[in-house]
This record gives structure tokens, C-alpha cells and sequence, in this order.
């Protein structure tokens, strides 16, 4: 097999584990609330992470060359997993797993949004289109279809999960200026966020599983949400000619994410659902024809 091909395998399997991730988060959510579910998934990311360091011969990354970087893993750590996964999660509380994944899946355009104040770059006329485009389609998918009613599920969850989107790029935005070795940083990153979510379990929920299937939920998410997913998926692109070969396989997350929800959630998936996550991946692909290096550069870092 050449390394085309095997970025191409890296890149299918990554994207099939992550799209069945919503799946997990409704799933766990009906046994462990939004912090223990957290906890004990970024625990286990953490250890994981540990271990494939270990494998890698790479543990003597993880001593950082300043006080400085330390800091940032700590505020890294902090806007995710903490933050982040605490927004993300009360938003799948809320909300039907076929409505909070896509309206999760603007991210990409965000962090053109944010790029703009952040790294100096400018937006073209394909991306504002874009933007305009995924935002009727976020809209369909919230309100069921019913535009002038106007009327959503949660109002919460929804803003919540659009939330998530922004807090997401920043974080992207902010460790790609990070030069360090990708799994040590975020081993690291992961370290100091779950020393955070100790403390908001700490606060505002109990250290406890009722039920076994709670535990095995969290472990499934905090390996293929955060931790060994991320490592084929970094595996995928830099085995690939360019990042854009395997790139583009992102956008059947949110088609493969609603298959996994109807089968393994029982959701029925609303027809207005499907044709806004139509519009949301036609914004994200629409944002593709400006400055398409850019996009490249930028997917290599989600």
C-alpha cells in the first residue's frame, strides 16, 4: 500500500470514529450529567495520550523549553478540554444529537471569522457567501424548517452549541501558533484541562458512575473524541501529498454522524435536519474557493 493510499485509510478511519461520537454523547448523557461525563473522558484521553507518548519513544517531549509554554498548555487546557466540552455537552443535553452536531460543524468558518482579528488575514467574497450559506442552513436545522415561527427546540442548546463553534477555533487559532510536537501538547493541554474539570466536578456535580455503561460511554469519547482519533487523523496528513487530498473526507462527518444517530440513538432524523446540514456543508465547501492554501493550512490543524 503507498502512502497515498494509506493517508487515505488514516484519513476514513479517523472521520468513521469521529462521526460516532454525537451517538456516544447522547448516549453517556443518559447515565453520567455534562462534568462526570467530562471528567471521566478526559481522564482516560489523558492516559491514552500518556501511553502513546510512551510508545513513540517521545516522553522527554513533554519537559517544556520555558515557563511560558507551560502557561499556555494551561490555558489550552483550559479552553478545552474544559470550557469547551462543557458547553458542548450542555448543548447535547438539550438538544437532539441531529441538531446539535451540525450546528456544532461551523466551526471551520469561524476560524476564518476569527482569523481575520487574530492572524491578519482577510476574508473573500466566497467566505462572507459561505458564512451567509451555513447560517440559513444552522437555522433550518434549529428551527425544524419552520423559519417564520421561529420556533427551536432550546434556545439554550442552540446558542450553546453555535458557542462551542467559536470557543473551538479560538483554541485552534491559538495552538497553531504552538510549535511543539502535536501529541506531547496536547498530552499536556489535556493534563492541566483536567486538573480543571476535577474542580468543576469538585463544585457542581459528585465523583460517581451509577451504571457501568456511564463509565465505558465516557472511556469510547475520551478515546476517539480526544485522544487516539486525533493521532491518525495527524497521521492521515502528513502522510498525504497535500492535506486537501484527505481533507475534504471532514465533510461526511456530519452525513455518516446522522446515519450513526438514527441507528444507534433512535432518533428520527428530520427532514429539515438533513437539508440544513446540506446547507451548512455547501457554506463549508463554498469557503474552499477563497485562498484555498489557507484552508489547507488551517485543516491540518483541526
Amino acid at each position: 500500500m503507498d502512502r497515498h493510499t494509506q493517508a487515505y485509510v488514516y484519513a476514513a478511519v479517523a472521520v468513521l470514529l469521529w462521526a460516532t461520537v454525537a451517538s456516544a454523547f447522547k448516549l453517556t448523557l443518559r447515565y453520567l450529567d455534562v462534568y462526570q461525563m467530562l471528567f471521566y473522558a478526559s481522564a482516560a484521553s489523558t492516559s491514552l495520550l500518556f501511553v502513546i507518548l510512551v510508545a513513540q519513544g517521545n516522553i522527554g517531549l513533554l519537559k517544556p523549553s520555558s515557563l511560558r509554554q507551560y502557561v499556555r498548555s494551561a490555558g489550552l487546557g483550559l479552553i478545552s478540554p474544559a470550557a469547551y466540552y462543557i458547553i458542548l455537552f450542555r448543548a447535547y443535553s438539550l438538544l437532539p444529537a441531529q441538531e446539535a452536531q451540525p450546528l456544532n460543524m461551523i466551526w471551520p468558518l469561524v476560524i476564518v471569522l476569527l482569523s481575520v482579528p487574530m492572524l491578519g488575514q482577510r476574508i473573500g467574497k466566497y467566505t462572507i457567501l459561505a458564512m451567509l450559506v451555513s447560517f440559513f442552513g444552522t437555522l433550518v436545522i434549529s428551527t425544524h424548517g419552520d423559519l417564520l415561527g421561529f420556533s427551536f427546540t432550546s434556545v439554550e442548546g442552540t446558542l450553546l452549541a453555535l458557542g462551542s463553534s467559536f470557543l473551538w477555533a479560538f483554541y485552534w487559532i491559538t495552538n497553531v501558533k504552538d510549535e511543539r510536537d502535536e501529541v506531547a501538547k496536547l498530552f499536556l493541554t489535556f493534563l492541566f484541562g483536567l486538573i480543571f474539570v476535577t474542580v468543576a466536578v469538585a463544585l457542581f456535580s459528585e465523583f460517581r458512575v451509577d451504571d457501568a455503561r456511564g463509565l465505558l460511554g465516557a472511556a469510547y469519547i475520551g478515546a476517539f473524541e480526544m485522544g487516539v482519533t486525533f493521532v491518525v487523523w495527524s497521521k492521515a496528513l502528513s502522510t498525504a501529498r497535500t492535506t486537501a487530498n484527505v481533507s475534504h473526507l471532514i465533510y461526511l462527518d456530519p452525513i455518516l454522524s446522522l446515519i450513526f444517530i438514527n441507528l444507534f440513538v433512535g432518533e428520527t432524523i428530520l427532514v429539515s435536519t438533513i437539508i440544513g446540514s446540506v446547507f451548512v456543508i455547501g457554506g463549508l465547501l463554498l469557503r474552499g474557493l477563497d485562498r484555498p492554501e489557507d484552508t489547507a493550512r488551517l485543516s491540518a490543524n483541526s
